[in-house]
């Protein structure tokens, strides 16, 4: 892998010089071309008389003036005749650049023969127009990030104010009061939670270094998310399997409970009822693997890819608790660990596999 990224480099620098090369080599022309010219008209404006000479001698004050003109004139041909052909390229580039900076995000480069064949130019157009679908992507992800957002807090307030207009009236029994009561109770619990997750997503984001890290037992740190979220799975009636050895990592402690708390109680809740939930831990080529996987729906293939965006939920009805915020956390808590986290679904199982590098400090 080292290997290949320094070939890659390497093949990088060489573009770089043979563009350097290229653009040096125009100028040169551009400079020869010029001197050429320019002493092409001297000499026939010499022979023609246009240039006065005194016992054949130059007049050096009308010389130095027609050379002036001369320079002027070809200056600004040989500029309009780059800007159109040599240097076309280059402004193709700048132009498309703009179009992206206007928010026109479907743009794409293209050159045509026999520039499109030039390595470097090769790796520019690959290069803006992976920018440029990135961009776009940003952009539509931006866009379902507020629509989301917006739908997530809204569900939840409008709950709250619906049952606090229902408990006005004097004709609910106790039993509908309580209720009503504890309706409104779940519903302020979810938006809290919301806002904690928000707040704790927003942290880990801004946040670049890993601090606070330590040695810890990190299957015993598994099992206590199990037993905080007892209340949760003891409900649906739901099997455990739980089989793993002890195995200890260096991290930051806090963070990566919360990717196991977050992973079971995404797995509890799309497990079906009496359904199986279990979790793994095996090592591999120097890094700690742990499958969590529950039974239940499998998510769609097309849909996987997604499911650690902020906000997004395979459930489009948003029928489902959750406000799809949990995934994206665990993302970017493994990639501080300098790790990854990937899912699978199949055959009415859903497995997400976090590796973590192992350290010896």
């Amino acid at each position: 892998m080292k290997l290949d990224g320094l070939r890659r480099k390497r093949k990088k620098t060489e573009h770089r010089f043979s563009l350097t090369l290229l653009l040096a080599f125009i100028v040169f022309i551009v400079l020869v071309v010029a001197l050429s010219l320019a002493a092409l008209f001297v000499y026939l404006f010499m022979k023609w008389g246009i240039i006065d000479t005194i016992n054949g001698k130059v007049d050096f004050g009308n010389l130095l003036l027609f050379i002036s003109v001369i320079s002027l004139v070809i200056g600004a041909g040989i500029t309009v005749l780059l800007g159109k052909f040599p240097l076309k390229p280059i402004n193709k580039l700048v132009s498309g650049m703009n179009s992206l900076a206007d928010g026109e995000f479907e743009t794409r480069l293209e050159y045509g023969k026999p520039i499109e064949k030039y390595p470097v130019f090769v790796e520019i157009t690959e290069s803006f127009n992976k920018m440029a679908e990135q961009l776009g992507n940003t952009e539509m992800l931006r866009g379902d990030f507020i629509n989301n957002f917006s739908h997530e807090f809204k569900t939840p307030i409008v709950s709250i104010a619906g049952f606090a207009e229902i408990l006005e009236s004097t004709e609910l029994t106790e039993e509908e009061r309580a209720q009503y009561v504890g309706a409104i109770k779940e519903e302020s619990k979810r938006l809290a939670s919301m806002a904690t997750n928000i707040l704790e997503l927003t942290k880990v984001e801004n946040q670049s270094i890993l601090t606070d890290v330590s040695r810890f037992n990190v299957s015993e740190q598994l099992r206590s998310a199990l037993v905080l979220l007892e209340g949760k799975w003891s409900k649906k009636k739901i099997e455990l399997d739980f089989d793993f050895d002890e195995y200890d990592i260096v991290g930051n402690e806090e963070l990566l409970k919360q990717v196991w708390i977050n992973l079971l109680d995404n797995a509890i809740k799309f497990v079906d009822e009496g359904g199986v939930i279990g979790a793994k831990i095996t090592t591999l080529e120097g890094q700690l693997r742990t499958d969590i996987s529950n039974t239940g729906t499998t998510i769609p293939a097309e849909q996987q890819k997604y499911v650690f965006n902020k906000f997004y939920q395979a459930d489009e009805s948003h029928s489902t608790k959750g406000n799809g915020i949990g995934l994206a956390i665990v993302k970017r808590i493994v990639a501080l660990h300098d790790g990854s986290v990937s899912v699978k679904s199949e055959d009415g199982v859903t497995t997400f596999s976090v590796y973590l590098p192992l350290k010896n400090h």
